[in-house]
């Protein structure tokens, strides 16, 4: 068989996680400077509720594993060894009979597994949230699996705490949720349990401290489709998570469940997932949980890369996207250094967040004509297709959405109702940015860094709309007839938003 040069120049990367409720096979590629995914398989495989009551995995348990990894073997033949990572986490860990279904295993796939400590699974999940995670670098990390709770706290991709809890959705589900029935008894039951494993960890996590707290678990991906869902605001709280466990008392059974927004594969197991996180949350005061892009697969997939770790992850993805769709950076660069002005601007008149919300209008500014390679007519259109399907490590699932608004709506009319659906701020957040990025875009169409004269620029406060005042030359207005013109047709537009825009015009 002849080997081409890419298939030398970008090898393939291989990580399988045996957990204890699903197992996983994530296959990527370092592309453009940054990882693309291959391919990813999936099987619910429910290892957990195998166990007995003696730790001991039933023969069913371990058929329906084997044949799972009988299907990743097929995969595996194509990627070096050296480029593979497979573990096993807390099912296997706790099994007595793990040697048996290890051996078995161990013949499929023709490649070793390495079952993975308490300690060592929670050091992974941190790296790979750290990996793939912005915001604050004092993380708080909680990931609930099918037999284990891990809590990590880190700074940067330093862990400074880190426990491993024999607490798990699945294990609690057969414990305390066994005959089907979702009452507040088996709910407190559950709860209390967990509780009573995490208090005396309480006192020293506090002591280090945190500034976010992040999780990547099946449980709050389940919590955060379901806030997606009805447009609730961003992250999972202690208040969210009451309401949902009175919908699904409302609901009686397992069985039953119906709740907009979660799907039918993670409705068995959610009960017993919302009752530890309400344990979490509780225990330890927390305000609110934000979703990470990232786990124990991200974490074994960067520790195999090369030079990864001073990598910026959100600037490796754009870095990326600008490269595969061709995107003009120096436009892009030219349109932020506007953005950034008008930003710290009116970032007093609007209390506009520094962080977070401008490294989003930041990227807006860089991806903004993404769709451009399809085509000219819709590539606003083409441009939030790619962002919603794309992968983005970097950005959560509730920043895309922003991402996504922004790049859709730079230009030509305002859909309020997508500002409003979007969580990742609020509506008048949200539409200040897009005004940002609306008027930089305008005022640098000649698409040229010397085409842009000394200008002026406030916030005006009134009782009904706010009105921006912007004051060019006169004698240039008249040089850019047609700037001067969209500037018009966009305060026509920003009366969607309760804006008004006030073009004045100094003779020169």
């Amino acid at each position: 068989m002849t080997i081409t040069h890419t298939e030398i120049s970008t090898p393939l990367y291989a990580v399988i996680d045996l957990g204890s409720n699903s197992f996983h096979m994530l296959i990527t590629r370092q592309l453009a400077n940054s990882v693309q995914v291959v391919d990813k398989v999936k099987r619910k495989v429910r290892l957990a509720s195998g166990l007995n009551s003696d730790n001991q995995l039933s023969q069913a348990a371990i058929a329906r594993g084997l044949e799972c990894l009988s299907f990743f073997a097929e995969r595996l033949q194509d990627i070096p060894q050296k480029n593979v990572r497979i573990v096993a986490t807390a099912t296997l860990r706790l099994a007595k009979n793990r040697e048996e279904f290890l051996t078995q295993a161990n013949k499929i796939l023709g490649q070793p597994i390495k079952l993975l400590s308490g300690k060592q699974e929670a050091k992974n999940i941190y790296l790979g949230v750290a990996h793939t995670s912005c915001g604050a670098k004092q993380r708080f990390v909680i990931d609930i699996g099918g037999a284990s709770t891990e809590l990590i706290l880190g700074d940067g991709f330093v862990t400074k705490q880190v426990e491993s809890l024999n607490i798990g959705c699945v294990t609690f589900n057969s414990r305390y949720f066994s005959d089907n029935k979702l009452t507040a008894e088996n709910f407190a039951l559950a709860t209390a349990a967990a509780k009573k494993v995490i208090l005396p960890l309480v006192e020293r996590f506090k002591e280090t401290g945190w500034k976010l707290v992040l999780s990547g678990s099946g449980t709050m991906q389940a919590l955060t489709e379901m806030q997606q869902f009805t447009h609730k605001s961003t992250g999972v709280n202690l208040l969210f998570l009451q309401t949902i466990q009175q919908q699904l008392m409302q609901c009686k059974t397992i069985s039953e469940i119906k709740i907009a927004g979660l799907s039918q594969e993670r409705s068995p197991v959610i009960a017993s997932g919302v009752a530890i996180l309400i344990a979490v949350i509780e225990c330890f005061t927390i305000e609110n949980i934000q979703l990470s892009s990232g786990a124990l697969r991200e974490g074994l997939l960067y520790s195999m890369l090369p030079e990864n770790i001073d990598m910026s992850i959100r600037q490796g993805t754009i870095n990326s996207l600008t490269e595969k769709f061709h995107i003009d950076n120096q436009h892009a660069k030219r349109i932020q250094k506007q953005a950034t002005s008008l930003f710290h601007t009116y970032k007093k008149s609007w209390s506009l967040d520094e962080e977070n919300s401008l490294a989003l209008l930041n990227a807006a500014c860089d991806l903004h004509e993404i769709g451009l390679l399809l085509e000219f007519k819709q590539h606003q259109r083409h441009g939030a297709y790619i962002l919603q399907h794309a992968d983005l490590p970097g950005f959560n699932q509730i920043e895309r959405q922003l991402l996504v608004s922004l790049v859709l709506l730079h230009k030509g009319d305002i859909d309020v109702d997508l500002l409003r659906n979007q969580t990742a701020v609020n509506f008048q957040q949200a539409s200040y940015l897009l005004v940002i990025l609306r008027l930089a875009i305008i005022l640098c169409r000649r698409r040229k860094d010397d085409a842009l004269p000394d200008y002026q620029t406030a916030i005006i406060k009134s009782k009904s709309d706010d009105i921006i005042n912007l004051c060019l030359p006169t004698t240039w207005l008249a040089t850019h007839p047609l700037i001067a013109d969209e500037l018009l047709q966009e305060s026509a537009h920003l009366t969607q938003l309760h804006l008004s825009l006030n073009i004045f015009c100094e003779t020169q």
